[in-house]
C-alpha cells in the first residue's frame, strides 16, 4: 500500500500505522454567534484538533510527515475571515480543512467559546469526521 494512500474504513486501524498529531488549546479570535453583541465584535474560542494521520516512513523530515502548522494557520484564519452563527458550523469548517489532506484519516474538532457565562469555564462542541471511503 502507498505509505499516502487513502485507508479503507474497514481496515484494522493498528496495522496502518496511525498517529495523532493534535493542536491542543489554541484560543483565537473568532467572529461567532447569534446575538447582536457576538456580531458587533470577535470573542475568544479555544480550538482543539486531534488527527488520526497516517504513519510517515521514519524519515527525519518535515516533508515525511503531517505537519500542524498549517491547521494552526488555518484555524487562526477560519476563526475570523467570515462571521459563524454557530460553533458547529466552524467546527465542521476546521474538520472539513484538516481532511482536504488525505493522510488525514479523521478529524476530531472542539470549538469552545470562553466568556459567555461567568460560572461556566466554557461552552461549545466537538465533532469527529472521517475520511471519506
Amino acid at each position: 500500500m502507498d505509505q499516502f494512500a487513502p485507508h479503507r474504513l474497514d481496515e484494522p486501524v493498528a496495522r496502518l500505522g496511525v498517529r495523532h498529531l493534535f493542536v491542543r488549546d489554541l484560543v483565537v479570535p473568532a467572529r461567532i454567534g447569534i446575538y447582536d453583541h457576538e456580531k458587533a465584535a470577535s470573542q475568544r474560542v479555544r480550538l482543539n484538533l486531534d488527527l488520526a494521520v497516517e504513519e510517515g516512513n521514519g524519515d527525519d523530515r518535515i516533508e515525511a510527515v503531517v505537519s500542524y502548522e498549517p491547521f494552526v494557520t488555518a484555524a487562526r484564519q477560519l476563526a475570523l475571515e467570515a462571521h459563524s452563527e454557530l460553533v458547529e458550523t466552524l467546527a465542521e469548517k476546521l474538520a472539513a480543512f484538516c481532511l482536504q489532506d488525505r493522510r488525514v484519516l479523521a478529524a476530531r474538532v472542539r470549538v469552545e467559546k470562553l466568556d459567555v457565562f461567568d460560572d461556566a469555564g466554557s461552552v461549545g462542541v466537538e465533532i469527529e469526521r472521517r475520511q471519506s471511503a
